[in-house]
């Protein structure tokens, strides 16, 4: 227990630390500050003709499905049926997401209930850097400095030494993203009440905006885990920013383009944006140019990739590296 009160106290008193924290509340600053001057309350014309757009862009899309209806049953000509695909779900409005409403045609207003999840999304990338970075610095500092040796003097058990770092370190982003979440929906939930438009927060709202919270809660531990790890296995900050850096340039944008000149079947199974965007959004909505070679008539290419899949390979690749560090960490010279 004291080595974990003791690793809390180092993780606190970091300078890094403290500087993330500061550009954390400065980033939230601004985007709140932003969303509050340029937003307003609508005025009731401009609520009616924002409802009258609504009204009329979601019977174009009843209008789209019925057509698609009719392409089915063979009563529309056959160059207008050959748009369509022979299953009609995809425009059916009823199986839409969410169906056009009139907060979507105000200009100028925020509207709590449409701009949560993605503000909610900018928050947890936001702490995915910050997890990453932080957990990268907490161990990589005390590895190149001599910190985890002269810590090791004092409690000779190394795996406890280094599962105490990435516990403490796990802790203290929970109870930091818990807070940082709190604070930051509620001061958009005030300006959506004072300075714009609640929306709609009822029904399934809430637990679906819950539940990206749990999500993105997961990746923010993930990512620090993996800066963790890397910075373990490499003994230096330095060598987990390198390994990040190195893999978005060689493997997420270098394979990319190799991948679209070669025209390989389903490209993007192979990046791991694709298995993040999955956890994160619940399903990553892709699309195979290579599917439709060949095919005459209707043909889009989509797949999906579920959060099932996309969670087994965020932990079992944070599962390697982590293994890995404790392993390599338990047999090293740390002089």
């Amino acid at each position: 227990m004291n080595l974990v009160r003791a690793e809390w106290e180092r993780l606190a008193t970091r300078r890094f630390v403290r500087l993330m924290l500061v550009l954390l509340v400065l980033a939230f600053a601004v985007t709140a500050v932003t969303t509050l001057v340029g937003s307003h309350r609508p005025s009731p014309d401009e609520i009616v003709a924002a409802q009258q757009s609504a009204a009329q862009q979601r019977q174009a899309l009843e209008d789209t499905f019925q057509q698609c209806l009719a392409a089915v049953r063979g009563t529309l000509p056959p160059e207008e049926a050959q748009d369509y695909p022979p299953n009609c779900s995809v425009f059916d409005p009823g199986q839409r997401d969410r169906l056009p409403v009139a907060a979507d045609h105000l200009q100028g207003v925020f509207t709590f209930a449409d701009q949560a999840r993605p503000l909610l999304y900018f928050l947890v990338a936001f702490l995915v850097l910050f997890g990453f970075l932080v957990g990268a610095s907490y161990i990589g500092a005390d590895l190149s400095t001599g910190g985890v040796a002269n810590l090791l003097i004092w409690r000779p058990r190394r795996l406890a030494v280094l599962g105490a770092k990435l516990g403490t370190l796990l802790g203290a982003l929970t109870l930091l993203s818990v807070l940082a979440s709190a604070a930051y929906l509620g001061v958009f939930w005030l300006i959506g009440q004072g300075a714009g438009l609640p929306g709609a927060t009822g029904g399934d709202f809430w637990p679906g905006l819950g539940l990206i919270w749990l999500r993105g809660l997961v990746l923010v531990l993930l990512a620090a885990a993996a800066g963790f790890a890397l910075a373990t296995l490499g003994r230096r900050t330095a060598a987990a920013l390198g390994a990040v850096t190195a893999y978005a340039v060689v493997w997420e944008l270098g394979l990319r383009v190799v991948v679209e000149v070669v025209g390989l079947p389903r490209g993007e199974d192979w990046m791991l944006s694709t298995y993040l965007d999955a956890w994160l959004t619940g399903e990553a909505r892709l699309s195979d140019a290579t599917a439709c070679r060949g095919v005459s008539g209707y043909c889009d290419g989509n797949y999906q990739i579920g959060w099932v899949l996309g969670l087994a390979v965020l932990l079992t690749l944070v599962g390697v590296l982590t293994m890995a560090a404790f392993g390599a960490f338990r047999r090293r010279d740390l002089i």
